[in-house]
């Protein structure tokens, strides 16, 4: 495992981090693993050196971050491991059970720290722009959360760079903490993020932490245009089929297959590996719910693509709307 510091900041983490949406319950989603199932993917991601772990209080709605806070207890030592959640979406239709607001942070963070059965967690990420909450409130209520010893770091999602722009400038203007991280849409089918976004992150010392980084499995290279593959997840992720499955997205895809064949490895691992150059970022949050992908993916690490490699893939890229930001 490879390791390296999270943005600026002083905080080291590994250079592959395990997305927790997968663990949970699978009343929540069709695809997610029960706790049970989901442990030996918790430890086999330990015993390869990953220490960066990321959920959110709506995965499983709160059981993603049981089972994280479980498995994490049983399988390593709380000071070896970097525990990431988000705070924003509702958990139940009640108000203020959403948003970014002072009240619902404040007790969502309580809510975390329960789940997660710690006394502090290293990373809260907001997990979406809050429209209708100022950016102040917001942001003063992290910091208090960081002063109190409940939070060490802060991190951001999914957002326009002009939003992410005038965050950090408040923040610099009040004296409060600042983002250390950037969670966003990036991958070989999106990267309308490499035009402001990454560069403006990587001229913060911001660092990028790129969630579906195999476009929800659809760089795995099994999708098809017909029936959107044979897997559990192709088949019921509206959400992956809504944004992805373009004529122009199997371009790509076909593209990728040829590198890896050429290279002789899996085109899922250089997808990832695409991702490891790229300038800004740090840690691809990768999803498995299979033990050989989550060691394909710590291999993926060793894999260094040429100029040629690289033209290749990106050629058949066409913009696209925005996507990821709701």
């Amino acid at each position: 495992m490879k390791y390296t510091q999270l943005g600026k900041s002083g905080l080291m983490v590994s250079r592959i981090c395990l997305g927790m949406m997968s663990y949970g319950t699978s009343k929540w989603r069709p695809w997610v693993l029960d706790e049970k199932e989901s442990r030996p993917h918790i430890q086999r991601a330990i015993e390869l050196g990953i220490n960066f772990f990321d959920t959110a209080d709506m995965y499983s709605l709160g059981v993603s971050e049981e089972v994280t806070g479980r498995a994490l207890k049983d399988f390593a030592s709380r000071d070896q491991v970097v525990i990431a959640t988000k705070v924003f979406f509702p958990m139940t239709d009640r108000p203020n059970d959403g948003g970014l607001s002072c009240k619902h942070i404040m007790e969502a963070v309580e809510n975390s720290l329960r789940r997660l059965g710690t006394d502090y967690i290293d990373l809260y990420q907001i997990h979406r722009w809050d429209y209708n909450t100022p950016i102040d409130e917001t942001l003063e209520a992290l910091h208090d959360l960081v002063r109190s010893g409940k939070v060490r770091y802060i991190g951001a999602s999914s957002m326009y760079a002009y939003q992410f722009t005038r965050a950090l400038y408040l923040a610099d203007l009040k004296g409060w903490t600042r983002f250390v991280s950037m969670q966003n849409h990036y991958n070989l089918l999106y990267r309308e993020e490499e035009r402001e976004m990454n560069k403006f992150c990587v001229e913060e010392g911001v660092g990028l932490i790129p969630w579906s980084p195999l476009a929800r499995g659809f760089l795995a290279g099994n999708r098809t245009r017909e029936d959107f593959g044979s897997t559990k997840r192709a088949q019921t992720d509206d959400y992956a089929q809504n944004m992805y499955y373009a004529d122009n997205d199997f371009e790509i895809v076909e593209a990728l297959k040829q590198v890896a064949e050429k290279i002789g490895v899996q085109p899922a691992q250089v997808a990832i590996a695409w991702l490891l150059q790229r300038a800004g970022v740090v840690a691809p949050i990768i999803g498995a719910t299979k033990l050989e992908h989550l060691e394909a993916s710590v291999a993926s690490l060793e894999i260094v693509l040429d100029t040629a490699d690289i033209e290749q893939l990106e050629a058949a890229y066409i913009p696209h709307p925005i996507l990821g930001h709701d």
